[in-house]
């Protein structure tokens, strides 16, 4: 199943750790935060990934086009026609990665409207944010998009309520979305989505200003067409430099959950 990962955004919050970078580019440890996002996908066999980019897309470019090179040593023999030898090579990845130019300040429901033509003829396929890890089991967010029959399955997780939350029936099915609540006393909405192509019928192919969890959702919510996957284990969104610290620290004590490769 296709993975689709937003990329676009500016990532006002967390500016002052590298203003260079766009946000999914920003390491945990070695890697951008997006490649460990791609490896929780890969690491359950979903290998298609189309990344929307926008401000600063370039650096998500040039990392894929010289990915080898990006997370090896290496060796230019200039005297032997500019040689290259690789050393301390990383395993090797057998991802398909398109790079889909969606706007510098294009908004979210714009960019995966946008991206419909990577979907092809696929029934399903899979959503998320570039800055956000997670332990959650892909393929049994799979099997409950499937069992239930509707358009999206977002998953519910538990941090601190400052973000959009989920009302919800003792099944799971979505009643109401309000998107960056001031208090949260439940669960919230941590991307790890799960699409039928029906989802395109909510979006504007006119529009690059509609964000995907304001009207778009709360359609679908109201529409009954929305059902949450409980998640209660470990979720983390890097949103701010704090955010940044605490990903970076659980890396290096080897206490990152989210790791399972």
């Amino acid at each position: 199943m296709k993975v689709v990962i937003l990329c676009g955004g500016q990532g006002t919050r967390i500016r002052g750790v590298d203003d260079s970078l766009p946000k999914p580019m920003i390491p945990v440890g070695n890697y951008p935060i997006v490649w460990h996002i791609m490896r929780t996908y890969a690491h359950y066999g979903h290998k298609d990934f189309t990344l929307c980019l926008g401000y600063k897309g370039e650096a998500v470019k040039n990392f894929f086009l010289n990915y080898r090179a990006m997370v090896s040593d290496f060796t230019i023999d200039f005297s032997q026609g500019r040689e290259i030898s690789f050393d301390n090579a990383q395993e090797p990845i057998d991802w398909k990665v398109t790079c889909a130019e969606t706007g510098p300040d294009t908004l979210t429901g714009s960019r995966i409207k946008k991206i419909e033509r990577y979907i092809g003829d696929d029934d399903m396929f899979m959503l998320t944010y570039g800055d956000g890890v997670c332990d959650i089991d892909i393929n049994e967010l799979i099997a409950f998009h499937k069992s239930h029959g509707k358009i999206l399955t977002v998953s519910g997780v538990r941090p601190p309520g400052r973000f959009g939350e989920l009302e919800h029936s003792p099944e799971g099915q979505i009643t109401e979305f309000n998107e960056k609540p001031n208090a949260s006393g439940g669960r919230i909405s941590g991307g790890y989505f799960v699409c039928n192509r029906e989802i395109f019928k909510y979006l504007d192919a006119a529009r690059d200003d509609e964000t995907f969890e304001t009207d778009p959702m709360r359609n679908i919510a109201r529409d009954g067409e929305m059902m949450m996957y409980s998640h209660d284990g470990f979720w983390q969104c890097m949103d701010t430099y704090r955010d940044y610290a605490l990903l970076n620290s659980l890396l290096e004590k080897g206490d990152a959950p989210w790791i399972k490769w």
